[in-house]
């Protein structure tokens, strides 16, 4: 009896370590990771994986750095010739191209609803990477926006940080206006090659290029009007001044030559590199339009994260992007203290490193507001040719500073728009 009960007890010893060495086995493999950007992505990849493989030592990753064209390319040569052996484990998306390669290429990435929790992430996030009620992304870094002002030109003309609340776009333009006569200063900077602005009004309203059904939405779209007129107000009031390219633009306000940048969450990092500027800026939300749905949240760019559907490494690959990018709050207190990353997951805004107060912008909590605004981004279906629709609306904007008539801007726009897209 003994020797049968002991015989019983090594058998179950034996199947439960070949049960640990099988489990171990199945999470034993090297995970390939394509994403750009050296001081960004891939430094903040480096920390989740560096996380990840501190509690599954067996797991490795190959992080491989491309230039975000490159990493389109290859996907896209690589998913169109049904070369799945060429594709990575996880690939990193920009959000406005999400729906394209969802939608062109079904199947080739893999479904998440049933393995992640996606009612903590900001809800625009996740419809973007929605499809037929699937989500197929791993939410990433967002582009919120804000209202980043000058606080000394704006008290010379007469404002206090109040008086930045709660506007709107006309009193934006009326408050620069005032600016300029007292300073001299312009309120902004605006390059009129770049339909970023549009886009950041008009999500601020719940619109984009394409209605909820992904059809394309030009001529009686209220939110891209609006947006389309407010440009055309600040250019004809002369509040700006002309930038051409990110690095003019950039320049406008790092030059101390503007009052306010209106922009995403990631050029914090830029505005505080100016260190004689310090305690000089504060940051309120962005001015509403004045169309039915309007809001002061919105977002410009950000990027998630996606595992191809074909990989051998699959499971693996979702279970290292929920444990760190869907439940590690402390992972995201880093990424925003040592890179100015915003998360997409709303359970980040309660760590410690939201609730700091910022000296740079005179003791804000900024990264509290920004967190607090980002759970109010309106979501917009992007459709799959929003960079094709952007181009269209890119060529005409040049004509609001001629004083063109809006409807004759959206035709034209929807003129060129249709024939890109066909």
């Amino acid at each position: 009896m003994y020797r049968k009960t002991n015989l019983s007890r090594v058998a179950a010893g034996v199947l439960a370590a070949a049960s640990l060495l099988a489990s171990t086995a199945a999470f034993a493999g090297e995970v390939t990771i394509w994403c750009w950007d050296p001081n960004f992505n891939v430094a903040i990849m480096k920390e989740a994986t560096a996380r990840y493989s501190a509690k599954h030592p067996e797991t490795t990753f190959n992080i491989v750095d491309f230039a975000k064209a490159d990493v389109e390319q290859k996907l896209q040569t690589a998913l169109s010739s049904g070369t799945t052996d060429a594709l990575p484990d996880i690939v990193l998306i920009e959000d406005y191209g999400a729906q394209k390669y969802l939608q062109s290429f079904p199947g080739a990435f893999a479904e998440l609803s049933s393995k992640v929790d996606f009612s903590g992430f900001a809800p625009y996030k996740v419809q973007l990477m929605t499809m037929d009620g699937a989500v197929y992304g791993m939410p990433f870094d967002s582009g919120v926006t804000g209202l980043y002002y000058r606080k000394d030109y704006l008290e010379q003309a007469g404002f206090k940080p109040d008086d930045m609340q709660d506007l709107t776009w006309d009193r934006f333009i009326e408050i620069g206006k005032q600016v300029e006569a007292k300073t001299g200063k312009k309120m902004l900077g605006l390059d009129v090659n770049d339909a970023g602005f549009i886009r950041i009004l008009m999500q601020s309203a719940g619109g984009w290029y394409f209605d909820k059904d992904g059809n394309l939405s030009i001529e009686n779209n209220a939110a891209l009007k609006a947006a389309l007129e407010t440009e055309q107000k600040i250019l004809q009031a002369n509040i700006h001044k002309p930038a051409a390219g990110w690095t003019e633009w950039v320049a406008t306000f790092t030059s101390g030559d503007v009052a306010t940048v209106t922009t995403g969450v990631w050029i914090t990092g830029t505005v505080k590199a100016q260190a004689d500027q310090s305690g000089k800026w504060g940051v309120a939300p962005i001015p509403k339009l004045d169309v039915e749905g309007a809001s002061h949240a919105s977002n410009l760019g950000g990027s998630s994260w996606y595992v191809t559907a074909s990989s051998a490494e699959k499971d693996e690959a979702i279970d290292f992007l929920n444990e760190v990018y869907a439940k590690d709050v402390d992972f995201y207190q880093k990424i925003l203290t040592e890179r100015g990353a915003v998360g997409s997951l709303l359970a980040a805004r309660n760590g410690p490193a939201y609730s700091e107060a910022d000296a740079f912008f005179g003791g804000e909590k900024v990264w509290q507001n920004f967190s607090d605004w980002l759970a109010k981004v309106p979501a917009v279906n992007y459709g799959v040719f929003t960079n094709e629709v952007d181009t269209a609306v890119t060529a005409h904007l040049p004509s609001l500073g001629e004083g063109a008539p809006i409807d004759d801007v959206l035709k034209a726009v929807d003129s060129q728009a249709q024939g890109q897209i066909q």
